[in-house]
């Protein structure tokens, strides 16, 4: 949730705009400056430019001090009244609906002012615009506002995941990153989008999901038939993995079934092997192909189906 203009106004006081209280209210009285980056003591075209904006703000002139607030940042970035400003003005652009552009601005905060007491409102904020382009409600401003593509939501994703890596925002993101390329049917970074976030936050909330469905991907690359049959092998490895990663978790059931699957799945590959070798008339390849099935099914029809080819040749 976007914080209010009076708790802004409490937010932005520092030493050189306490002039500016009555602009804010009295209740800003007891409100102490925020923590601040690695900033210079303000200057005063930088403390000018900035009370304009704060003065415009408060008359509900949001575009004038759209303005004024990108001018404050952008060309006193170092001042104290730099973070407040790059704050708001990204806080107005997402109030207008221009998320790309507060993404953006709530990147450079990050950026430059990890000491602010608005970082982690920034975060949430930049890690809330993220996950609405990854659901298609954040357009690019280009094609009359065309959706913006796998690579743009990618890099924005990667933004929030580096600008924190330590937050909970950080292994969300990585495994938003995972779900785009999925989305776009490119396997391979999808797996390891998933594995460098097991890898790299294995005790997330998200990694069992991850490690699941990297599982999954290999599965079905497996059943398209043009793929490498060892992606079969391969998919049970990584289910037996998260079973005794995750013991406990809530796909353990599910991985448990897949691997069952899998199983019947690599059988009826062996006995279609088995079949191709006896179809050829190589009965000593053959007889091994079925003996795997019988070997990988210890009953049912395909055990059946295979004893009897067995016993026949």
């Amino acid at each position: 949730m976007l914080i209010s203009w009076k708790n802004f106004c409490l937010l932005s006081l520092t030493s050189s705009s306490l002039a500016l209280i009555s602009s804010c209210g009295s209740d800003s009285e007891d409100a102490p400056p925020p923590l601040v980056g690695t900033i210079q003591s303000s200057s005063a075209p930088a403390a000018g430019v900035y009370q304009k904006a704060l003065e415009a703000d408060r008359a509900g002139k949001s575009s004038k001090a759209l303005k004024l607030y990108q001018q404050t940042a952008d060309n006193y970035p170092s001042a104290k009244e730099a973070p407040q400003a790059r704050f708001r003005q990204a806080q107005l652009l997402e109030q207008q609906g221009e998320k790309l552009k507060a993404f953006e601005a709530y990147n450079d905060f990050l950026k430059r002012y990890q000491g602010s007491s608005l970082y982690s409102q920034a975060l949430a904020r930049e890690s809330a615009l993220s996950k609405d382009a990854n659901a298609g409600n954040v357009k690019s401003g280009f094609m009359f506002g065309s959706k913006l593509g796998a690579d743009k939501k990618v890099e924005m994703l990667q933004h929030v995941r580096d600008a924190a890596p330590q937050a909970s925002t950080a292994p969300q993101a990585q495994f938003d990153i995972g779900e785009v390329y999925a989305n776009e049917g490119d396997s391979a970074n999808a797996i390891a989008a998933y594995r460098k976030l097991v890898q790299d936050w294995p005790e997330s909330n998200q990694a069992p999901e991850g490690l699941y469905r990297i599982g999954i991907i290999l599965t079905e690359e497996a059943k398209r038939g043009n793929q490498d049959n060892g992606n079969l092998d391969r998919a049970r490895e990584v289910f037996q993995d998260y079973l005794n990663s995750y013991p406990n978790g809530k796909r353990a059931g599910d991985a448990r079934k897949q691997i069952a699957q899998l199983g019947a799945q690599d059988a009826q590959r062996s006995y279609d092997v088995a079949e191709f070798y006896r179809r050829k008339g190589d009965k000593e390849s053959a007889r091994f192909y079925y003996r795997e099935v019988l070997k990988k099914q210890g009953f049912g029809d395909l055990h059946d189906k295979a004893q009897s080819r067995l016993s026949s040749l």
